[in-house]
């Protein structure tokens, strides 16, 4: 039976140590720093779980009688298989506006690609194959929301992860035994840790020789002992009301460091023991890094689709729709939507398969990051230019509509020729909530990074594209000419 928003809620219930503004939180699903964000992880499950939705999000667990998965799971075989992933990441996507960027869907295509690439890990070790092969099953059949933290506290970044002044400053073993292996110190950026029920724990960071301890790979449960989450500001704390912030106020997704006090992770849930060779391959020798970014992608092609919208209505309630320098903004709006579009569906399109399962294209996929990093601050720029004054000459919050003598003057103030005026604040709220409060701000930062520095991603796009065939072309056109055979005509036409 598939899991649903009131069964996902409860789950949240289970003692884990939260820690926001110096005090500890007892239920993070009542906790008014988290629960409307809980309520709209909730919305998903119940989404998926209808029956009416059932085709749409779900697919048959190959060989198990008729039980049925969550497609973030599901591991495609063709291109037909793909589409219809992405239709259901889609569909959830939209639920949200892309604003949840680590929703149940994001590590599921972490775990489900490092599956997909199991003969690295039978090459590494059986053992920790085994373990993520029963992982990999454990999680899909129980529908687990996982967060992770791959990247180690900034510190000292001149320093390796064993050159710092503390040596668990980054989470990494300091004792090992038959039942498994002991963990100590700190891992980021755990964005949706709260909400989730496991943190997937390793480094995608280049380690070297000396880092051995921190070249791991494991999942716990958020509720571990000694595990320790340390949140962030909640903007949905600080949101007066929905109407005010009605992103804010519902898919603040939280961001938090991870403090591991000696936790004890057992065997059966390692993966990678101490290899700092093994920690990239379990990336880039397998689907992983692609299927998981590849998601993002998606979302983020659901984002623009978003953002579009609030481009072209706040063009309409500001009675400039008409203006030809207004719609060429749009036009061009629109061809970098489209451009995200044909990208993701590119991914589909050139995909080839890594053994028996249908993976996007890789070159495709990274082209894309670098893209869209630059992209999304020039958008957000766009509609900020096309609202000029109107996101902020709004009522300070809907306390103002509740007094007559305000209401009236919001009335006079507040007009468009498509709206009302209680319309045109409503929208302006969300328009402001999407680009310019300290929730957008946040999500600047985070479309900027969440794939790594700029500099990584450009790295990808270099390390994975065709330079030979490009090259190749050129060496064709040079060697369809030569200096001698060029002089000897030189020579003949001066005779």
């Amino acid at each position: 039976m598939l899991k649903t928003g009131k069964q996902h809620t409860q789950s949240l219930r289970d003692g884990r140590q939260i820690f926001i503004d110096g005090a500890e939180v007892n239920d993070p699903t009542e906790h008014p720093a988290f629960r409307n964000a809980v309520a709209s992880v909730a919305n998903l499950y119940d989404f998926q779980s209808s029956q009416e939705n059932r085709d749409l999000m779900t697919f048959e667990i190959e060989g198990s009688g008729g039980e049925r998965a969550n497609r973030i799971w599901q591991l495609p075989k063709s291109h037909a298989d793909l589409v219809e992933r992405r239709k259901a990441l889609e569909a959830w996507t939209e639920l949200h506006g892309g604003f949840l960027g680590r929703a149940p869907d994001h590590v599921a295509s972490c775990i489900a690609g490092m599956y997909m690439g199991l003969e690295t890990f039978e090459a590494y070790d059986k053992d920790r194959a085994g373990a993520l092969a029963d992982y990999y099953r454990y999680a899909r059949d129980n529908e687990l929301y996982l967060t992770y933290v791959i990247i180690n506290p900034q510190a000292d970044r001149s320093k390796g992860a064993n050159e710092q002044q503390d040596p668990f400053l980054t989470a990494g073993v300091v004792d090992q035994d038959s039942e498994g292996l002991t963990i100590r110190g700190a891992k980021m950026l755990a964005t949706g840790g709260i909400l989730a029920n496991e943190v997937f724990v390793t480094c995608i960071q280049p380690l070297k020789e000396g880092e051995e301890p921190y070249a791991i790979s494991f999942t716990i449960p958020m509720n571990a002992k000694g595990l320790k989450i340390l949140s962030r500001t909640s903007y949905e704390a600080s949101a007066k009301s929905v109407f005010d912030n009605p992103l804010a106020s519902r898919f603040d997704e939280n961001d938090a460091v991870l403090y591991f006090d000696d936790v004890k992770v057992p065997w059966e849930r390692v993966f990678v023991n101490q290899d700092t060779a093994m920690c990239s391959k379990q990336f880039h020798a397998t689907p992983a890094h692609v299927y998981q970014n590849y998601q993002a992608q998606i979302r983020l092609m659901v984002k623009m689709r978003f953002l579009l919208g609030i481009a072209r209505k706040t063009a309409e309630t500001n009675g400039v729709i008409g203006f030809p320098q207004v719609r060429e903004t749009l036009g061009q709006l629109a061809s970098q939507c489209a451009m995200v579009d044909a990208l993701v569906h590119a991914m589909e399109v050139k995909g080839r398969h890594h053994g028996e399962y249908f993976i996007p294209d890789g070159h495709t996929l990274y082209a894309a990051q670098v893209l869209t990093q630059q992209l999304y601050g020039t958008v957000n720029t766009t509609l900020r230019d096309l609202a000029g004054g109107g996101m902020i000459m709004l009522p300070s919050s809907i306390a103002d509509f509740a007094n007559p003598e305000v209401r009236e003057m919001i009335g006079k103030t507040q007009q468009s020729p498509t709206t009302t005026s209680e319309g045109r604040v409503k929208f302006f709220k969300l328009a402001w909530d999407a680009v310019g409060s300290e929730f957008a701000s946040r999500h600047s930062q985070y479309e900027m990074f969440y794939a790594g520095a700029t500099f990584v991603t450009k790295g990808h796009a270099f390390r994975t594209f065709d330079w030979d065939r490009c090259t190749g072309l050129v060496d064709r056109m040079l060697d369809s000419y030569g200096l001698e055979d060029e002089l000897a005509k030189f020579s003949t036409a001066a005779e």
